[in-house]
């Protein structure tokens, strides 16, 4: 739950510095919400979830 919370902030940053710059609009920060939110309840849910726990593994690994 820790990763997935983390997961949403980084990436509700990443949408707020696209709009902020304007490479983002609004319309299609929206779009990519309700794309996240509907893929959420497809068969294809589990793979993105461990496709994202794969990559947070990979991250994990890394010391600087």
């Amino acid at each position: 739950m820790l990763v997935t919370t983390s997961a949403v902030l980084l990436l509700g940053l990443a949408i707020w510095f696209l709009l902020h710059i304007r490479y983002l609009r609004w319309l299609d920060a929206l779009l990519c919400g309700a794309f996240g939110f509907l893929l959420s309840h497809t068969l294809a849910a589990p793979l993105v979830s461990f496709l994202l726990s794969g990559v947070n593994g990979l991250l994990g690994q890394i010391h600087f």
